[in-house]
């Protein structure tokens, strides 16, 4: 009988591995969140809270592709890897390049207010012409 390379790294020691992990990263935000909240923002400061969340969520990103993806677990021609560092990437460059659109959208296209303060903050001189 032929078995799959990767089937020789499943069992079910791994997944509930995995499954108890992924459960105490996911408590472990939202307990701190609440406990931040709970405790009127004094035991974590609010710069700090954001990242916190971050470390548990890449933690969790890394518990998941290992335990539940194999990631790690393949032979020589990685092209699981390969094709999850490139889909990253082509997310990434997205992302970014519709932060930078929706930026300068929000400042070329922005309330007459704001754009008097603009005109005002950079010195810009406006001839009618009249």
């Amino acid at each position: 009988m032929n078995k799959s390379p990767l089937l020789k790294f499943v069992s079910l020691k791994t997944y509930i591995v995995g499954f108890v992990l992924s459960l105490t990263l996911t408590l472990l935000a939202f307990g701190s969140v609440r406990l931040h909240e709970y405790l009127g923002k004094s035991l974590i400061s609010n710069p700090y809270i954001i990242p916190v969340i971050f470390v548990f969520a890449l933690t969790q990103l890394g518990v998941q592709l290992i335990f539940f993806l194999h990631l790690l677990k393949e032979d020589k021609p990685r092209w699981n890897m390969m094709f999850f560092i490139s889909t990253f990437a082509l997310i990434i460059m997205i992302v970014i390049a519709s932060v930078w659109i929706l930026n300068n959208l929000n400042y070329n296209m922005m309330p007459m207010e704001q754009a008097k303060y603009i005109i005002i903050d950079e010195g810009i001189e406006l001839d009618t012409g009249f």
